[in-house]
C-alpha cells in the first residue's frame, strides 16, 4: 500500500486468493494504481517462471522486488527436537524460494537496464533481527533468515555492475499475526528492549521499503 501511494503498480504473490489479497487490491486501486494478484507458492521453484511471466504480461517491466515471504515454525521446538519437516518448510519459503525468485527476476531486471540507460531497479530483502540473534526454540527460523541476509549481501555485490541496488531490512519483533500466540509478558519485554519502547509496526517497515524504492520521505 505504501508503494502504491508512491505511484507503483503492485503484483502481490499469495498461495490463494484470500480476502486479504482482495482487500489489498481494492486499497491499491484506491490509490489509483493497478494490482495484480498472482496465485503461487514462492517456495515452489517451478512456479517462479509463471510469476515473472504474469507480472511482465500485466505491467511490461519490474522496477522493484520485495522479498517479504516468511513463515514461522508451526510449533516451536527446542533445537534438540527440531524436525526435518519444519526445517525444510522454513528453508523452502524463507530462503530457497526468495533466493531463486530473485535470480529469475534479476535476469529480467538486467535486460531492462541494458535496454534503457539510467534505469535502476531495486531489490529489497525483508529478513529479521533473528539473522544474528539466536533463538534456541526456533532455530530453523533463525537459520533461514541468516541465510537470507547473506543472499542479500551476495546479490548486492554481484548486481552492482548493473546498477541494481540490493537492500536488506532486519525488523525486530513486529505487531503482526505472526506473534498472535505470544503472551503479553513476552510482548512487553520485547517492547522495553527497543529504543522506542514499543513493538515494530508494519508501517515502519513499509516506510523504509518505499524510501529505498523511490527515495520518497515517509508520508505523515
Amino acid at each position: 500500500l505504501e508503494l502504491a501511494a508512491h505511484g507503483y503498480d503492485i503484483a502481490g504473490v499469495a498461495t490463494s486468493l484470500t480476502s486479504g489479497i482482495e482487500d489489498t487490491k481494492r486499497e491499491v486501486e484506491a490509490h489509483g494504481q493497478r494490482f495484480l494478484p498472482v496465485v503461487a507458492d514462492v517456495g515452489a521453484l517451478d512456479e517462479h517462471g509463471r510469476i515473472t511471466d504474469e507480472v511482465m504480461t500485466a505491467f511490461g517491466r519490474i522496477d522493484v522486488l520485495v522479498n517479504n515471504a516468511g513463515v514461522a515454525p508451526k510449533v516451536r521446538l527446542d533445537i534438540l527436537d527440531t524436525t526435518d519437516e519444519s526445517f525444510d518448510r522454513l528453508i523452502d519459503i524463507n530462503l530457497r524460494g526468495p533466493f531463486f525468485l530473485t535470480q529469475r527476476v534479476t535476469a529480467q531486471m538486467i535486460k531492462q537496464t541494458e535496454a534503457a540507460a539510467g534505469y535502476a531497479p531495486k531489490i529489497v530483502f525483508i529478513t529479521s533481527i533473528s539473522s544474528n540473534v539466536a533463538s534456541t526454540n526456533r532455530a530453523e527460523y533463525c537459520i533461514s533468515k541468516a541465510g537470507l541476509s547473506m543472499a542479500a549481501q551476495t546479490y548486492a555485490v554481484r548486481l552492482a555492475e548493473y546498477g541494481i541496488n540490493v537492500y536488506e531490512i532486519r525488523p525486530g519483533m513486529t505487531d503482526t499475526d505472526m506473534i498472535d500466540s505470544y503472551s503479553a509478558a513476552v510482548r512487553e519485554g520485547a517492547a522495553k528492549n527497543t529504543t522506542l519502547g514499543r513493538l515494530g509496526q508494519p508501517r515502519d517497515i513499509a516506510d523504509v521499503v518505499a524510501f529505498l524504492a523511490s527515495g520518497a520521505e515517509p508520508r505523515q
